[in-house]
């Protein structure tokens, strides 16, 4: 059965909106988990604008579903990473002035940073995965740098129509297929929502969905608990 991480960053937004104590995104983890999650993701970012330390550390303690921190190539982030121990890391690229991640991790450009951080991180007995756009050459830059797996970004599918969008699932489809040769596991998230899921779940060999903004958005109408077990059955039909 294919899997489903949620991302739970915009509780957090919801409540740096206001600056108070809530909602709380470690309550939201363990919703998520109740209502059938595989794994909680949260990005901590440099400028902390949702997720805080103080989140990171206490879903990590509550939890009992892998727990997957979003982070970059931040000196001061590896150290957290490091000392918390989440289950996987992420690792994405980041800029201060983007509203969300834009576009997956140039590991061909960065390798050499990478090829320093990947067993730091693994030596600590943390899964890395590397969130890639669907391109050849930044899958097989990801298997030589010995990554355990890669996330396809799927936010060009997410934002495309008619046959653009038939092209990009295509890309997903080539690179699942490459990635699961070369021996890497295969997730896919990003701009992923209650009407373009299906198409992505169906790819092959792909193992997790990762997924936030819109079953958070959901949540608000539905309830979270709903809004995930509402998603789960749309991966997977035999949950429906």
């Amino acid at each position: 059965m294919l899997s489903l991480g949620v991302n739970v960053d915009h509780v957090a937004t919801l409540r740096e909106a206001r600056k108070i104590d809530y909602p709380d995104p470690v309550q939201a983890a363990v919703v998520c988990e109740l209502a059938g999650a595989s794994s909680i993701v949260a990005h901590l970012r440099e400028d902390r604008r949702h997720a805080k330390e103080r989140d990171i550390q206490l879903i990590k303690e509550v939890i009992h579903i892998k727990f997957n921190l979003e982070m970059a190539l931040s000196e001061e982030i590896i150290d957290i990473a490091l000392r918390i121990k989440p289950d996987q890391v992420t690792l994405v690229p980041e800029r201060r002035e983007e509203v969300t991640t834009e576009g997956g991790l140039d590991v061909v450009n960065v390798k050499n940073k990478l090829q320093e951080v990947i067993p730091r991180l693994k030596d600590k007995g943390i899964e890395v995965s590397l969130f890639i756009d669907p391109i050849s050459s930044q899958v097989e830059t990801s298997k030589e740098l010995e990554a355990d797996s890669i996330e396809l970004h799927t936010g060009r599918y997410a934002n495309t129509t008619g046959p653009d969008r038939k092209e990009e699932q295509e890309k997903l489809r080539e690179m699942s297929v490459l990635a699961h040769q070369l021996g890497l596991k295969v997730h896919a998230g990003h701009g992923l929502n209650y009407w373009n899921v299906q198409p992505i779940a169906q790819l092959p060999h792909l193992e997790e969905l990762n997924i936030g903004h819109s079953i958070i958005a959901r949540a608000v109408f539905v309830g979270l608990e709903r809004a995930v077990k509402e998603m789960l059955a749309l991966m997977n039909p035999a949950c429906r």
